[in-house]
């Protein structure tokens, strides 16, 4: 501003001071005064309201023209805007409250003006000067330091002023009734007392006056308690105080100290006539204001049928009651979870936890509920496995690991998670800074009450048969507690299990409350639950046996002799503290006693150890990693001193259920990690040492490695078919475990374990001792040899062998190798001689020359056995080698190395997947034959599919075609079945099956039938196992098949006629008991989603089935609106009440079902493809689905009014919430959570253009209503913290284009839920719609 504009301005302003005091001098009327003085300022351009007028009339007032017509005077120029009553309202508040008792009329005055205007924020926001009036505002009060924050956003400075005079006005009436010195500042943050010098006003009233001064200042007390009533009972300023309270909780804490303070002591409170002390906190304690408001617009009252949530409906195998379909994602992920295809890189337990927060915040349901549901859905899993069909599947020991080890650290995982926040916001209340004891959070008592509920599922609680002892020890713990005896001097293992009472026998349960009192979320206060121990409890065991148990005597330091060590190895471990114990004797004992604690670490604390499963598999993956010695300076690697404690952990933990045990507490990288150093040291070694084990057996360089080797190859999708390599179309949505993705997962989990802030173990309790002992990042470079295999490995996958140039090292080996393979017919004729460039003879013999290869190290001969491969291959191809000989010789290479199972696997895979092999024909003279089996077994597929509604054609291949198969696939699955089934060979042929399986699947029928034929005949107990993992290949064939079986799934989830299932829906209908020929309970052996969670691996086109899986869920929509309702009716049923019945459905019931569908939609999607598929459809599949019309079904919907199109869309929005919550959790801190932030912004992006009209969506416009407002609102309602993370501009969009719907309640809590960084917009909007 130029000095002469400067200038013209103050004699405006001088001019308008004159012109007020003339007119007060005379009285002028103020309506005079204020026309004469708009006049003047019009005269001198300056626009209005103005600033500068409001600060000049507030001065004038404060304090030397403290009457009546300047005051009428200020109304005045309030009414007729020339000044803008807000900054009226601040500056007066920073000079009327620090005065009120010596102007109690001021201060009367203030309020009236402040009753009459604080209201009036649209006109705020609407003005010509909003955003300088707000700074001005913001200049004058100083919200900066205040409140702490740095923004100058008007919306922003609205709920900053709002808050400021509530708590001025609190903060005055509490000094006014002495309160103030109770608070735990003992002053105010605002300036509510004068600075002046109190005796200049005492000496200026007289006696009767300062009386009726103190009169009037209680009264004004009163009025101000009201006015901050009012504030919070009015529409608007309650919505933006509560936009303080979500978004500045530390301040809003203080606040609310203080509101408590005066409600609990205020005498003025409870004088007021319009509100009392109880009605006041009510307001300010009632957060549901938005979010729960009774909703006014159709579209909003219909979807509110779907949040209300229906009777509880029977449990599917159980005589108690629980909503069990509202937790059926729970039930399909631990089904899942279960098969042993699936490796997963994190703790299954997490996952879980991260699933049951899903559910719980999507549901609305109570903890308890909540709990509850997941410990039935546990244990029907468990029932479920009661009568298995026989296979090389995880089975018992992984089910009960699910229910009892990973399900309680699931539980664990939020109740310790609850009680931090709990423990941190004691710490930060003033008030509680004294208490000493540690609280115990909500989640806690609901998890006691839902424990104490399943004694309603008495049906569920039964123990499998392998495990009853264990459960009766548990039982018998608790009835020896009420006895008054003490456990810990009589151990529980002590106590004669046949002296426990008949009438008491152990249950589930009792094994799920141990575990959990292990973990410290529940105490022995247990025991004293009702109908916990039944029976009298004088009725405890006659006996207890003399001798010490073995656990107790290896506590107390007895060493581990043999009859200690076979009691240790076949019960499990109680506690963490016995684990340390034989942990410190595994690495600094004899070698004797390390080996001993090594069988222990891998015996029935292991597999049945469920209090403290995760620390054994922890402990035994460090054991793989022992440090050297102190005193170690050899050469070599310190790993060749440990071989026979080494191969004893190997071997111990190769079963499936123990790799499954691995995988569900995320520990196969860290164990991966391990195994790799061991495959490079001793593969590198040749094998001229051996060690002999306690039982006598001698081991090799050679058989450590491949121990170690065939395990490390389990761990990553080794037995993956490289047909998805050239498939044409295949999408890769699926997450592929390789070597390196498994160290970098491993180097992960290692930085978060030492990051304290994102690591989520930390409630976990883990040993002191379980630290890995590898503690840098790990890399494929730190192992060549491995590195150069599994090089080998993809280029053997990628492109045919190359030739070998003959006589060097490699064609030396390969040439040895084939000596040793093929010697009988080396004695009769022409030896076989590995491919060679050039035309160099083979300087080969037909002598027996393996013994040069007998002598080398592992990487070696691996390196050299494709080659061989190769040239048997060929030789059998071209006559040269009978069909039993090529597997005489594959048997007895792999015998003299079983890691070159791995090769043997990789190469004949590679070579199927070429197909330039001629067929080998499987007629019992060269090849087995599966004659004897195949038509019963192809009958078998035919009327599993066809009993679980699944019709395909014909399989059978006909009673005279030739039954042929590619000759690799022959060839590898003569040398499968060449095995005899052992615990010496589980472990390899554990590595095969799964390969040989997939490859069948892979290839032309009826490869796999006459895969699943051969094996019936060798081992006929597994005949419903391999008829079931055959049935896989019809879907891996027939797209079509796979539809319908999708199609099922979902009619028999919700219930409906058309299901091939006769039930009433739900999981027991879904899921079933599990597969085989067996029947139980009058539903189908082989359930349709258990079907589906078995094949759904084969199937080739993951997008198309995700894309099928949509429309299914729209047909399912509206095959549920239409089901017994004809069109006339539904027309009736859109008037009716909602929820009320009519005809043979309702709507309440019909969107029950819907959500249902959509759950079922959403977990078989996350499933299906995992994370980068939810992505992949959230960002492309869905926008693109909605953009088209062909989905579009205008003519039927017009029929039905649109409700069927309206319920379509709420289906989407319920599927497309469930599969975001299922793969990033709904907490910010959520381990996959990390690309949430792009891909919601994506989605919401393309809502907001559609909504702006930049995009044309093609669907029916109901439908996408539905969607958008369905969609949105659930967001709001179950997941707002994802609102945290998305530009406020895409958030401000979408709110304006649901405004522009009429749907203003939605746009505001749209803003409202997304933090301080829309704060701005969430008030103003607020202010505009009147929400």
């Amino acid at each position: 501003m130029t000095a002469a504009a400067a200038s013209g301005s103050q004699r405006t302003w001088d001019c308008v001071l004159d012109l007020t005091k003339a007119a007060q001098e005379r009285g002028t009327d103020p309506l005079i005064w204020v026309m004469q003085m708009s006049s003047t300022l019009n005269a001198a351009g300056m626009s209005l309201p103005s600033i500068e007028v409001a600060e000049l009339l507030v001065s004038h007032i404060c304090w030397s023209n403290n009457v009546p017509i300047a005051w009428k005077f200020l109304e005045k120029a309030l009414t007729i805007r020339v000044v803008p009553p807000m900054l009226v309202l601040a500056l007066l508040s920073t000079r009327v409250i620090p005065g009120r008792r010596w102007h109690p009329v001021a201060y009367r005055l203030y309020m009236e003006l402040l009753k009459r205007y604080s209201f009036s924020l649209p006109s705020l926001i609407n003005g010509p000067n909003y955003h300088k009036v707000m700074e001005s505002i913001n200049e004058v009060l100083q919200f900066y330091q205040m409140f702490g924050v740095q923004s100058s956003e008007p919306g922003l400075l609205v709920v900053e002023f709002i808050f400021a005079l509530v708590w001025e006005l609190l903060d005055a009436s509490l000094d006014d009734e002495g309160l103030l010195e109770l608070t735990p500042e003992k002053k105010s943050r605002w300036p509510i007392k004068s600075q002046d010098m109190e005796i200049d006003y005492v000496d200026s009233f007289d006696g009767k006056r300062r009386e009726s001064q103190a009169a009037l200042s209680k009264i004004n007390t009163v009025m101000a308690v009201e006015i901050i009533a009012d504030l919070f009972q009015n529409k608007v300023t309650s919505q933006i105080l509560f936009l303080a309270r979500r978004n500045m909780p530390m301040h809003w804490g203080c606040f609310i100290q203080h509101l408590r303070l005066l409600a609990a002591n205020s005498s003025s409170l409870r004088n007021s006539k319009i509100i009392s002390p109880e009605s006041l906190l009510q307001l300010t304690s009632d957060t549901r204001q938005i979010l729960l408001r009774e909703c006014r617009t159709n579209s909003r009252q219909q979807f509110h049928t779907v949040m209300a949530r229906s009777p509880l409906c029977s449990a599917s195998l159980s005589h108690g009651t629980v909503q069990s379909e509202q937790w059926l994602p729970i039930d399909l992920y631990l089904e899942d979870a279960m098969d042993g295809i699936q490796v997963l890189t994190t703790s299954a337990a997490e996952t879980l936890a991260d699933l049951v927060k899903s559910l719980q915040a999507v549901n609305q349901t109570t903890w308890q509920d909540t709990f509850l549901g997941l410990w039935v859905a546990a244990l029907r899993l468990v029932q479920r496995e009661r009568n298995p069909s026989e296979g090389p599947v995880p089975r018992l020991d992984t089910c009960l690991c699910m229910l009892l080890s990973v399900v309680v650290l699931a539980v664990v995982h939020i109740v310790k998670e609850d009680e931090v926040i709990l423990v941190t916001e004691t710490q930060q209340s003033s008030y509680n800074k004294k208490k000493d004891v540690p609280p115990v959070g909500k989640y806690h008592q609901d998890l006691v009450s839902s424990l104490q509920r399943l004694d309603d599922f008495e049906g569920l609680l039964c123990p499998p048969p392998l495990i009853s002892s264990l459960a009766n020890q548990a039982a018998a713990k608790a009835l020896v507690f009420l006895s008054g005896l003490t456990v810990g001097s009589a151990n529980i293992d002590c106590i004669n299990l046949n002296d426990i009472p008949l009438n008491f026998p152990g249950d589930l349960r009792h094994l799920i409350v141990e575990s959990c009192i292990a973990r410290n979320v529940l105490d022995t206060s247990a025991y004293l639950w009702p109908g916990y121990v039944k029976g009298p409890c004088n009725q405890t065991p006659r006996s207890v046996a003399g001798q010490m148990p073995a656990w107790s005597s290896l506590m107390k330091g007895s060493p581990l002799t043999p009859i200690i060590v076979n009691t240790l190895v076949s019960t499990p471990a109680t506690s963490l503290v016995e684990l340390e114990r034989l942990y410190e004797i595994a690495v600094s004992s004899s070698d004797d006693q390390k080996i001993s604690a090594a069988k222990i670490f891998c015996g029935a604390s292991l597999s049945r150890g469920w209090n403290v499963q995760e620390h054994t598999a922890t402990f035994i993956t460090r054991l793989l990693s022992p440090a050297a010695p102190t005193d170690f300076s050899g050469s070599e690697s310190n790993l060749i001193g440990y071989a026979p404690f080494l191969n004893v952990l190997l071997v111990g933990i190769s079963s499936i259920d123990s790799v499954q045990i691995f995988s569900l507490h995320g520990l196969a990288p860290q164990l991966a990690a391990s195994l790799m150093p061991i495959c490079e040291v001793f593969g590198s070694c040749a094998p001229n040492m051996l060690w002999t084990l306690n039982a006598g057996e001698e081991i090799s360089s050679h058989a450590v490695f491949s121990n170690a080797f065939s395990l490390l190859l389990r761990f990553w999708r080794f037995d993956k078919p490289p047909l998805d390599n050239v498939m044409g179309d295949f999408t890769p949505v699926r997450s592929r475990l390789t070597p390196e993705y498994l160290l970098l997962v491993r180097n992960s989990q290692l930085a978060s374990s030492e990051n304290p802030p994102n690591n989520h173990n930390k409630t976990s309790g883990m040993s002191r001792l379980s630290c890995p002992s590898l503690t840098e990042p790990i890399v494929m470079d730190s192992f060549p040899k491995l590195k150069c295999w599994y090089r080998q490995h993809q280029e053997c996958i990628a492109s045919i062998l190359s030739a070998l140039v003959p006589g060097n090292y490699v064609h030396q080996i390969a040439e040895a190798l084939l000596n040793m393979m093929f010697r009988k017919m080396y004695r009769g004729g022409q030896p076989l001689t590995p491919p060679t460039s050039g035309s160099s003879s083979s300087s080969a013999s037909g002598t027996d020359d393996s013994s040069f290869c007998l002598k080398l190290p592992a990487w070696d001969i691996l390196e050299a056995v494709p080659f061989v491969l190769d040239a048997a291959l060929t030789a059998c191809a071209h006559g040269q080698l009978s069909p039993r000989d090529l597997t005489t010789g594959l048997k007895d290479l792999a015998d003299f190395l079983p890691a070159s199972l791995a090769t043997i696997v990789s190469y004949f895979s590679a070579e199927v997947t070429r197909g330039l092999w001629k067929p080998a024909f499987m007629n019992g003279s060269d090849w087995p034959s599966p004659a004897a089996n195949l038509s019963i077994i192809e009958e078998r597929i035919n009327r599993t599919l066809a009993a679980t509604g699944v019709n395909v054609p014909c399989l059978s291949v006909g009673g005279s075609s030739a039954v042929t198969i590619p000759l690799p696939l022959a060839a590898l699955v003569s040398l499968t079945i060449t095995y005899k089934l052992d615990k010496s060979t589980d472990r390899f042929l554990n590595l095969v099956g799964p390969a040989l399986s997939n490859l069948g699947i892979c290839c032309p029928w009826p490869c796999m039938s006459i895969i699943a034929a051969l094996w019936t005949q060798k081992v006929k107990r597994w005949a419903d196992f391999l008829v079931f993992s055959a049935s896989k290949a019809v879907f891996h064939h027939n797209s079509d098949a796979a539809v319908q079986l999708l199609k099922v799934c979902f009619t028999t989830a919700v219930g409906l006629k058309s299901s091939p299932v006769v039930s009433n829906g739900g999981v027991g209908a879904l899921l079933g008991h599990g597969f085989g020929s067996h029947v139980i309970g009058g539903l189908s052996a082989v359930a349709p989603g258990l079907l589906y969670l078995r094949v759904h691996p084969a199937v080739r086109n993951v997008m198309f089935m995700t894309e099928e899986i949509v429309c299914i869920l729209v047909h399912t929509v509206r095959d549920i609106a239409n089901s017994g309702v004809s069109a006339e009716k539904m027309e009736d049923l859109k008037k009716t009440k909602y929820g009320m019945k009519y005809g043979q459905v309702s709507l309440a019931s019909a969107m029950m079902k819907i959500k249902i569908a959509a759950s079922l939609a959403a977990s078989l999607v996350w499933i299906t493809g995992g994370l980068n598929l939810v992505q992949l459809l959230i960002k492309e599949t869905l926008p693109s689905w909605l953009i088209s019309s062909i989905h579009s079904s205008e003519k039927s919907d017009k029929e039905q009014g649109g409700v069927v199109a309206m319920m379509c869309g709420y289906a989407l929005a319920y599927f497309t919430l469930f599969i975001g919550t299922f793969a990033w959790g709904v907490d910010l801190a959520s381990p996959a959570s990390k690309r949430r932030p792009q891909v919601l912004e994506k989605h919401l992006e393309f809502l907001a253009s559609a909504l702006d009209g930049k995009i044309s969506v093609g669907c029916n416009k109901a439908t996408w209503r539905a969607y958008v407002t369905g969609y949105i609102s659930l967001m709001v309602c179950c997941t707002p913290a994802w609102m945290l993370e998305i530009d406020v501009e895409v958030l401000k969009r979408v709110s304006q284009g649901l405004k522009q719907w009429k749907e203003e309640e939605l746009a505001v809590a749209l803003l409202v839920i997304s933090g301080p960084r829309a704060m701005a917009a969430a008030a103003e909007m607020i202010i505009e719609t009147g929400f």
